[in-house]
C-alpha cells in the first residue's frame, strides 16, 4: 500500500480519499478541527460534507499535520486555493523530501496570480517532477458515491504523470495522464467562472439557449487564456476542459453554480457568502484571472462581467444584457 496524506478534509479531499482507498492506497486526512478527525476515524463518515457516506476502513483522520505527514510518498493538497501559501509554509518541515505534491485545487493565487502548481513549487522548491494536479469534471458528491467518472493526472515529467494514474485508478475512477499542467489548470480555475455566470442565467429565469451560449463562449474565451500562456489548447477540449466546464455549469450541485444562481436572484456577493460554508472558487478566482488576462493581452469579457457583478459594480441582469449588446464579430475572432 502506497501511504498518501490528503490535507483538507472538506467535500472534495474527502471524496478523493475514498478513490485513492479504493485504489489500494492508505489514507491519512488532516483536518482543521479535531472532532471532525474523532467522527471519521470513530464513525468512518465526514458528516460535516459527504454526510451518509461510508468511508473505507484504510482512511484515517489527523489534526496534526507532521502525523498525516509522516512517511507520505503523496501529499494531495485540498484546501482552498487563497488558503494554499499559508498552510503550505506550515506543513513544509513535516512534508518528506521524496513526496510528489498533488494539488486538487482549482484557482488562482490573488495578487501573485500564480497557479496552484507554482506556488506549490515557490514554497516548498519541489521540482515539476514532484507536481501534479488533477481535473476534470469530479463533482465530489458523484465521486464519492462511486458513481464512474473520469479526470486527468498532469505533471510535466510522464513518467510521474503515468505513476500517479496508476494511484488512483479505482474501478469507479478512470484517470487519464497528461504533460499539460498548465492547460489543466487553468481549465479548473476559468470553468468555475463560468460556472457563476450560467447560475446568474438560470437564476435569472433563462433557459438552454442562454446557458449553452455562455457555456461555449466560455470555452473559447478559457483556451484564448490558456494558448496565450503556453498550455496546449487541445487540453481545453478534453476531461479537464470542456468536461469539467460542463459538470460544473450543468450541476446543482456544482458550489459556483449555486453561488451564481444566488446572485442571479438579487442577492448580493456577502449575502451568498454568508449562507453557505462551501468555498465557491470561482468568486475570489474572478479578479485573479482577469488580472492574468489582462497581463497577458487576452480579451476576456465573461470574467470581466462576473468580477464586476461580485464586486457589485453591476447586476446580473445587467451583465448578460451588456455581454449580448457587444460590437458582433466572426466566432473565430
Amino acid at each position: 500500500m502506497s501511504k498518501v496524506a490528503v490535507m483538507g478534509a472538506g467535500s472534495w479531499g474527502t471524496a478523493f480519499s475514498i478513490v485513492l482507498a479504493d485504489a489500494g492506497s492508505e489514507v491519512t486526512i488532516w483536518a482543521r478541527r479535531q472532532e471532525l478527525c474523532d467522527e471519521i476515524n470513530q464513525r468512518h463518515e465526514n458528516p460535516d460534507y459527504l454526510p451518509g457516506i461510508e468511508l473505507p476502513e484504510v482512511i484515517g483522520a489527523t489534526h496534526d499535520p507532521a502525523v498525516a505527514l509522516e512517511g507520505a510518498e503523496y501529499v494531495v493538497l485540498a484546501v482552498p486555493s487563497q488558503t494554499l501559501r499559508q498552510n503550505l509554509t506550515e506543513w513544509v518541515p513535516h512534508i518528506p523530501d521524496d513526496a510528489v505534491l498533488i494539488s486538487l485545487m482549482k484557482g488562482v493565487e490573488l495578487g501573485s496570480l500564480k497557479r496552484m502548481s507554482e506556488v506549490i513549487a515557490e514554497v516548498t522548491g519541489a521540482g515539476p517532477e514532484r507536481i501534479g494536479v488533477v481535473s476534470g469534471p469530479n463533482l465530489a458528491k458523484e465521486i464519492a458515491r462511486r458513481e464512474p467518472a473520469a479526470s486527468v493526472v498532469a505533471c510535466e515529467d510522464q513518467d510521474v504523470a503515468k505513476r500517479l494514474r496508476e494511484r488512483c485508478h479505482s474501478p469507479a475512477f478512470r484517470p487519464y495522464s497528461s504533460v499539460d499542467v498548465i492547460g489543466c489548470e487553468l481549465g479548473g480555475a476559468y470553468k468555475n467562472v463560468i460556472a457563476l455566470s450560467v447560475g446568474m442565467a438560470v437564476g435569472l429565469g433563462f433557459g438552454d439557449n442562454t446557458t449553452a451560449s455562455v457555456i461555449t463562449r466560455g470555452l473559447a474565451e478559457t483556451a484564448r487564456l490558456a494558448d496565450a500562456l503556453g498550455a496546449d489548447p487541445m487540453t481545453l477540449m478534453g476531461l479537464a476542459g470542456l468536461g469539467d466546464l460542463v459538470a460544473t455549469c450543468s450541476s446543482p450541485l456544482s458550489r459556483n453554480r449555486t453561488f451564481g444562481e444566488k446572485l442571479g436572484q438579487g442577492m448580493t456577493t456577502a449575502e451568498v457568502t454568508a449562507s453557505t460554508r462551501q468555498v465557491a472558487e470561482g468568486v475570489k478566482s474572478a479578479s485573479s484571472l482577469l488580472d492574468l488576462a489582462e497581463r497577458a493581452g487576452v480579451y476576456a469579457p465573461i470574467v470581466e462581467h462576473v468580477h464586476a457583478v461580485i464586486e457589485g459594480e453591476m447586476t446580473a441582469a445587467d451583465m448578460l444584457k451588456s455581454l449580448v449588446n457587444r460590437d458582433t464579430k466572426a466566432e473565430r475572432d
